[in-house]
């Protein structure tokens, strides 16, 4: 898949939310990068995406402006598993809303118990 359409693919994820997910979301902002980099991926683990910001539920008065909260999302790792187009569609829509539920506070522990993680 090159690159502009995994960008839209993710795009499409990003327009379907439901309206009360796109009504809380403040500050954030989604990127598609190639590879994650060595401070971002320090272990070298298969890492598909990224939440890097202050989960909005720990968000209080004194959060001021600061610079947008950011979603990394991974084109080549997901390449890498070789899915097949549809597959790997929705790989690319469970790594946005896996990234995504972090930004609303969602822990991995809790989205391993919800089959998300």
């Amino acid at each position: 898949m090159n690159r502009e359409t995994f960008e839209s693919v993710v795009h499409e994820v990003l327009d379907a939310l439901p309206q009360w997910a796109v009504d809380c979301v403040d500050n954030l902002r989604v990127v598609v990068e190639d590879l994650p980099t060595v401070e971002q991926n320090p272990e070298q683990e298969d890492l598909l995406g990224l939440y890097d910001g202050i989960p909005l539920h720990e968000r209080g008065p004194e959060y001021v402006s600061e610079l947008p909260d950011t979603i990394y999302i991974f084109r080549e790792p997901h390449l890498v598993l070789g899915l097949p187009d549809d597959e790997l569609r929705d790989e690319i829509q469970r790594t946005v809303l896996h990234e995504l539920a972090h930004y609303f506070g969602i822990d991995d522990e809790r989205l391993d118990e919800i089959g998300w993680g």
